[in-house]
């Protein structure tokens, strides 16, 4: 990777320009010249995170180039505004230099705040990609900070899932138990529970054994043969009322989500226009002396922060 990919540029300057908040090239630098802005928390060095970064530095080297800025007056130090922990990782280390990126601006917010953590289905792809290309799972296991069995359990996260239950799924934090129980469906069921999992935003394995569960024998990957020789499950029926209720409960939720940005924008105008009527205080003494019922909730409108608060006071 160049090292200026995946970077964005800065806000643009006052000529119109977008400015790079980036040098383009790593430079190294020696780490006795790095001069830290703020200093680690205690127990750090037990942390699981520090022995993972640890593992990964040892088995394939530091991912992550740190982020500095040189410091005023040309005196060869440069401030470290991101990668504390991997600098203190490399000293202990006995690591002499490190290559980093040389900002622009000195930006001391956390880099790693606007990062994206790898969904399940991701972090499978990068596995398999990574094995095709000859590196071994126990290399793996190391850079990662996991076990050798983990990462052959990830690598096998998408065996015997539908494409397209994958692709709508590649974006979510979807648990690998979910898949283990994906897998006992057909094709088309992955993809209807995927859905339905989308559509109410809950990827927990409860819920996935419940869909499971509302799944009909003959849209199972290995359909059920009934102990007696019936010809269905005594809860046939539930099972399948069950069903019924998800898929209009998802209808009702979708038909929520295509109002609800409108909805909300009126209770906003609603409750700026309440606060801005009680800023008149003619009328709040009119309201105290006529209609105190009236006065109360409009206060109480009025200090609602959020829709969402106040539906919770509701």
């Amino acid at each position: 990777m160049s090292s200026t990919e995946g970077l964005e540029p800065a806000e643009p300057g006052a000529d119109g320009h977008v400015r790079v908040a980036f040098e383009r090239d790593y430079v190294t630098v020696d780490i006795g010249a790095i001069v830290p802005l703020k200093t680690l928390r205690d127990g750090i060095h037990e942390s699981k995170k520090y022995a993972q970064i640890v593992s990964s530095i040892k088995a394939i080297g530091l991912v992550e180039a740190p982020v500095v800025i040189a410091a005023p007056g040309n005196c060869g130090q440069y401030y470290l505004l991101d990668g504390h922990l991997r600098i203190e990782i490399l000293k202990q280390l006995s690591f002499a230099s490190v290559e980093c990126l040389i900002a622009t601006d000195e930006d001391t917010y956390t880099y790693n705040k606007r990062v994206n953590r790898l969904p399940p289905v991701q972090e499978h792809r990068m596995i398999v990609r990574a094995i095709e290309r000859g590196v071994v799972p126990a290399q793996i296991a190391d850079a990662l900070g996991l076990e050798v069995r983990t990462v052959r359990r990830r690598s096998r996260l998408l065996d015997g899932i539908s494409p397209d239950a994958a692709e709508m799924l590649k974006d979510t934090n979807c648990p690998a138990v979910v898949f283990d129980l994906l897998r006992r469906m057909s094709a088309l069921r992955q993809v209807e529970a995927a859905d339905l999992m989308i559509g109410q935003n809950n990827f927990t394995a409860m819920f996935a054994r419940a869909l499971l569960a509302a799944t009909p024998d003959d849209q199972l990957a290995k359909p059920l043969k009934s102990r007696n020789g019936g010809a269905g499950s005594p809860n046939a029926q539930q099972l399948a009322r069950m069903e019924r209720e998800l898929a209009v409960l998802q209808t009702r939720i979708k038909s929520v989500e295509d109002s609800y940005g409108i909805d909300n924008l009126h209770l906003t105008l609603a409750r700026g226009y309440i606060a801005k009527l009680l800023g008149n205080a003619g009328v709040v003494r009119w309201l105290s002396h006529n209609r105190q019922e009236y006065l109360a909730e409009f206060q109480r409108i009025a200090e609602i922060d959020t829709i969402a608060a106040g539906l919770e006071v509701a």
